[in-house]
């Protein structure tokens, strides 16, 4: 059996922007897994850089309030929210509340920095 505590990952910034915890990616276990899946944070009042990855991404928003931008399309997104991100689609996420919009990212196949491109920074 494997678990994972949360707090046992170390945090970092992403290419993205957003706080990332990153809980499994097969680079880094012993695991056999196709996919990776990593927790993330927006702070009150930011916005991750707008990005593309070549996997398919899904999100599922924890706790906060957001706006979820994928390709020409916004949407609110709130915890419970279940969010799919195509291949290749131009996407962020905007944090429009008060508190961290926190969230978990699963990526298929697991990600790879080769795979992100990231339009803009700050």
């Amino acid at each position: 059996m494997n678990i994972i505590k949360l707090l046992d990952c170390p945090e970092f910034i992403a290419g993205d922007n957003t706080i990332l915890r990153e809980i499994l990616h097969p680079a880094k276990t012993s695991l056999a897994l196709g996919y990776s899946l990593a927790h993330a944070r927006v702070p009150a009042g930011k916005t991750s850089f707008r990005h593309a990855l070549k996997s398919s991404e899904v999100y599922y928003i924890l706790e906060g309030e957001g706006e979820m931008m994928i390709d020409s399309e916004t949407q609110a997104v709130q915890p419970g929210d279940t969010v799919y991100i195509p291949p290749h689609a131009v996407q962020c996420i905007k944090n429009i509340g008060t508190s961290d919009l926190v969230f978990l990212c699963m990526v298929d196949p697991a990600w790879k920095l080769e795979d992100e491109i990231v339009l803009e920074h700050e």
